[in-house]
């Protein structure tokens, strides 16, 4: 069985729990308290969650985790099969990486100063309504439907009013495409107590 160390309130691993219950996985989670951290570089030199075990096998970062789970169990198949547009997919993956979750790292991180938090919380909230605007169609973002991608971002928007980030009325569309992620049983399943109360 699958073993997921998970933070209780961290949202890379929220979106690892919301791949595995989207995929009807049988595992089992370990919660680590983010404000009171075990020693986890024996499984993750960076001493970071996510991380999951399967029997001798170690993963980290929630990109690789997830990515594996696809893999591993392949329906619902979450990223698209044909090369091309996988690789688009991956592409854009590095594009959420750079432009939404370098961000969500700083606010995340309790270390870093006020005036740092507050320079990321700009820099999301623009960047997302950047984002708003792939989502015209009323869909996800890919337009072959659900996948991944919208597995890693679903957790950053439940999170908004927790980061204190307002979104303009132009992010209308995005908050509604939030909405269809969050109306999802794997997301509501997915959630954490902790993560139930971020949003009211």
């Amino acid at each position: 069985m699958m073993l997921l160390f998970s933070g209780m309130t961290c949202p890379f691993s929220h979106s690892c729990r919301f791949v595995l219950y989207e995929k009807g996985c049988d595992f089992e989670v370990h919660e680590v308290d983010m404000f009171n951290p075990i020693d986890l570089s024996a499984y993750n030199p960076y001493g970071e969650v996510p991380i999951l075990r399967e029997r001798e096998m170690t993963l980290y970062t929630a990109e690789v985790i997830n990515m594996y789970i696809d893999d591993r169990f392949p329906h619902p198949q979450l990223m698209p099969p044909e090369p091309v547009q996988r690789a688009r997919a991956r592409l854009f993956m590095h594009v959420l990486n750079v432009e939404v979750f370098r961000y969500v790292r700083v606010l995340e991180n309790r270390d870093m100063s006020e005036d740092q938090h507050n320079v990321a919380r700009r820099k999301l909230r623009d960047n997302l309504c950047m984002f708003a605007q792939r989502l015209r169609n009323g869909g996800f973002i890919l337009e072959d439907g659900f996948s991944l991608l919208d597995t890693m971002l679903a957790p950053v928007l439940w999170r908004l009013g927790h980061y204190e980030i307002e979104m303009p009325d132009t992010a209308a569309q995005l908050m509604t495409y939030g909405e269809r992620l969050f109306s999802r049983p794997a997301f509501i399943d997915s959630m954490t107590p902790a993560e139930r109360v971020m949003r009211r």
